[in-house]
């Protein structure tokens, strides 16, 4: 049997004509996050709200489907693309009927090009603007703070990511909990997919020694979610991520952002460079910038020598309580940046400021744009 665990995430009230925003988050497709979702909506609409479906992705399962009788279902937006016709998220839609509480699943999703937004949680955070409460879906592995630790994890690399600051932002985050033998023995009676995916499933993603980590990393998100609310304060820490654009740089920017939100400190990802980049540096460098955008991180490059005097100097000026150093590698760049001798020269130079060190690791993973539904 599915065990629900709420976790009320604590925090200022939002502004006035913001909506609220409940998020049922699952390790894996088939935990009942949808169906939850469904169920808590229909207990408002018969408390006398005004609840619509924005978007429902039921994938043929007979009983999330039933929780869904009785609700307005709002029309989906067609948009031709590739010679296909999608059907997404009407945006325009939802916002003329201006309900109450809106139910919109599968929150990672990419949009078809054409919409008003490339991502459904886009999507859902112009809605709230808009003043309409907002309950929506999504694994916990579509967090991008989560994605290298995820790809160690499973071997899969998830394309299709949201910012964790959406469950940092949320009024309520759900667990929708369930244990690896009783998810797999869902798939196995047909309640997740049909039988033709079942094999390939079991084979995969369904592994149970996958979904044992996965729960586990669920259990821990929303725990982590809960301290970094209960210790946040008006007078942050700031966090300073030491990074050069290479390979293996973004994985120590999750890991700082990991450590960021536990501590409840704003990150500053810093590169000292001793010449201008190459080409290929360029293109660590974009993608780098496109990776702490998204998770609301800051970017910085400054140029000069020796590299532990620039550091503090950034230090200094960011007020950074904390430093996070990547391990040496043997050869290439990484060297003059990471070298052995640069985090004792950084305590020596930085009393008071903490010094942590992340680990190298090669994770080998399968690319998948979609691994799995939800």
């Amino acid at each position: 049997m599915a065990r629900d665990l709420t976790a009320t995430v604590a925090q200022l009230a939002p502004p006035v004509g913001r909506g609220r925003h409940k998020i049922f988050l699952g390790m894996a497709a088939g935990v009942g996050k949808t169906y939850r979702m469904l169920q808590e909506g229909r207990a408002e609409a018969e408390a006398g709200r005004d609840v619509v479906i924005g978007y429902l992705e039921p994938h043929d399962r007979p009983d999330t489907a039933a929780q869904a009788v009785g609700l307005e279902v709002l029309p989906r937006r067609g948009v031709s693309y590739r010679n296909n016709r999608i059907e997404e998220l009407d945006l325009v839609g939802i916002l003329t009927r201006d309900p109450e509480l809106c139910l919109i699943d599968e929150l990672a999703h990419t949009n078809a090009p054409g919409v008003e937004h490339a991502k459904r949680y886009e999507d859902v955070e112009e809605v709230l603007a808009a003043g309409v409460d907002v309950y929506s879906t999504v694994n916990v592995q579509h967090l991008e703070g989560l994605n290298d630790r995820v790809s160690e994890l499973t071997g899969i690399r998830v394309r299709e990511t949201i910012p964790d600051r959406l469950l940092s932002e949320a009024d309520e985050v759900v667990l929708v909990d369930l244990t690896p033998e009783a998810l797999i023995e869902r798939l196995r009676a047909g309640k997740i997919y049909p039988p033709d995916a079942i094999g390939a499933a079991l084979d995969g993603f369904f592994r149970i020694e996958n979904l044992a980590a996965l729960r586990e990393t669920a259990l821990r998100q929303v725990a982590e979610e809960v301290e970094a609310k209960r210790v946040r304060t008006d007078h942050a820490d700031r966090l300073l991520a030491l990074i050069t654009p290479q390979p293996g740089a973004q994985r120590i920017v999750r890991r700082a952002w990991r450590t960021a939100q536990r501590i409840g400190a704003e990150l500053d990802v810093l590169w000292v460079a001793g010449r201008e980049p190459t080409a290929a540096e360029e293109e660590q460098l974009a993608a780098l910038r496109s990776l702490t955008s998204v998770l609301g991180a800051h970017l910085l490059v400054e140029y000069g020598e020796p590299v532990a005097e620039v550091i503090a100097r950034v230090v200094g000026e960011r007020a950074s309580t904390f430093v996070v150093v990547g391990a040496p590698r043997p050869r290439g760049s990484l060297a003059r940046l990471l070298a052995p001798e640069l985090a004792l020269q950084l305590l020596a130079r930085l009393p008071g400021v903490d010094v942590q060190i992340v680990a190298a690791r090669a994770a080998p993973a399968r690319h998948a744009d979609r691994e799995e539904r939800s």
